[in-house]
């Protein structure tokens, strides 16, 4: 039950890495989409120093959904294009991607990461 649980408490900071990483891959950034990639593995580090650099890629990521965003829908504006939906699909993946960088605070997380086996 316990090994369930540790999994539904990773389970949202892999996907937000792994879709930091497509969008990434997408935007010809290929070595940092392998970056957002390799951390996976530090879901298998049961260290705090795992967690944190996880939680630091994370709240890195916000920050480059929300700049994506602005890029994107400054340049629909601008074009005379709608970009309200735009807004509201990279708004819910930043926010997604925040709820995963606090998942990682759980307590379910913060025993994975302090305990080994």
């Amino acid at each position: 039950m316990r090994k369930l649980r540790v999994a539904g408490a990773l389970l949202l900071p892999a996907l937000a890495l792994l879709l930091l990483g497509a969008h990434f891959f997408r935007a010809g950034l290929v070595p940092v989409a392998a970056v957002c990639v390799a951390l996976l593995a530090l879901l298998f580090v049961r260290t705090v120093w795992a967690a944190r650099a996880m939680q630091g890629a994370l709240v890195l990521g916000v920050l480059e959904w929300l700049r994506t965003a602005w890029v994107f829908a400054s340049a629909r504006a601008e074009a005379g294009q709608p970009y309200g939906r735009l807004l509201v699909i990279l708004g819910s993946v930043a926010l997604l991607t925040a709820l995963a960088a606090a998942a990682l605070r759980s307590n379910t997380a913060r025993e994975h990461f302090r305990h080994a086996d």
